[in-house]
């Protein structure tokens, strides 16, 4: 099936890699996308199917609105999606992450177009099932003065407006919620600002450099990491959206069989980076070091304690499984640094 994919945001984690294994497995799709930055479309910017703009999507809403009408799916992937970013800089959240979205999502009522939003896991929140279900699950955020929800709430807002635009413009739209996607390109682990990166990025940081590593509260708190390649496999079915299949649909794409601890995680990744002997030394020596969430993001933070989600629709639906532990994950992903 021939179709004509507009991703902005192309450049970032999911982006970049969804545009890596379209080209290869689907040679009758084509791409137009846009991000500030393009270190990681370095080796496909050549590719025929792709049209690449290097732009900030605020300022350059009258081309996007040009693409959309031309496209068939749209992905609007721009984000701010780091923890101490909501507590640091909460309207910066506010304005890409609800604002600029919200006009995108417009367009693509406006010109009647199919479009892919990435929601997030984050959107549940505090809610106290042991499994997050999209249709009946409570998504229960934390008071006004813990800043670090502006990211859920703004998420939870535009999944609400465009279940709107779906009932009542008839907007053809799939949800989709990402849990804990690890993988390669995720964030830079050599970048030495705590909270910087998400935290495998920043956990295989604090080893390389003999650091301790921090853990928030303890590391107690429980999240259901998947493997990147696994979430893209899940979001190419979503696109291809075989006999409507994704159409008007909230999907969870996780791994409920990778719930870890934070601590277990940290854990894990010292004892893998043994195995290289330029760093076994330093991974030996390191220590976890339990700091209160106040200290190490400020006083907008309040945590999670588990986040498992259930993925019924996906496998129902999607005909999708995941297939990549835990271990498996961690090792591609330094292979890929440490190599």
């Amino acid at each position: 099936m021939s179709l004509k994919v507009f991703i902005l945001g192309i450049n970032g984690f999911i982006g970049s890699r969804l545009l890596e294994q379209a080209l290869l497995t689907k040679k009758d799709w084509n791409f137009i996308g846009v991000d500030l930055n393009d270190h990681n479309l370095s080796a496909l910017l050549s590719n025929p199917r792709l049209q690449f703009k290097k732009g900030d999507i605020k300022q350059e809403l009258p081309w996007i609105a040009q693409q959309i009408q031309h496209c068939d799916v749209v992905l609007p992937l721009v984000a701010i999606a780091t923890p101490a970013t909501y507590v640091q800089n909460p309207l910066a959240v506010f304005e890409l992450d609800f604002e600029a979205n919200l006009q995108i999502i417009r367009l693509c009522v406006r010109h009647k177009k199919r479009v892919v939003f990435p929601s997030t896991s984050e959107v549940y929140g505090m809610c106290s099932d042991e499994i997050f279900d999209e249709q009946t699950s409570n998504l229960v955020l934390g008071p006004i003065n813990k800043s670090r929800w502006i990211y859920a709430c703004s998420k939870q807002m535009l999944d609400r407006v465009i279940h709107a635009y779906g009932i009542h413009n008839k907007l053809a739209y799939t949800l989709f919620r990402p849990f804990n996607w690890i993988g390669e390109k995720l964030d830079n682990p050599h970048n030495p600002k705590p909270g910087s990166s998400r935290v495998v990025s920043q956990f295989i940081g604090n080893i390389l450099r003999g650091e301790a590593i921090q853990l928030v509260n303890g590391g107690q708190q429980r999240r259901s990491f998947m493997d990147i390649d696994d979430g893209i496999d899940a979001l190419i079915k979503i696109i291809t959206n075989e006999k409507n299949c994704a159409v008007q649909r909230i999907f969870n794409i996780g791994n409920p069989e990778n719930d870890i601890s934070i601590r277990g995680l940290a854990e894990l990744l010292v004892e893998q980076i043994k195995a290289y002997p330029k760093y076994a030394s330093t991974a030996q020596h390191t220590q976890l070091q339990s700091i209160a969430a106040d200290n190490y993001y400020g006083t907008g933070y309040q945590d999670v304690t588990h986040r498992v989600p259930s993925i019924k629709n996906a496998q129902n639906y999607l005909n999708w499984q995941p297939k990549t532990d835990i271990k498996t994950s961690l090792q591609k992903i330094l292979h890929y640094h440490l190599r």
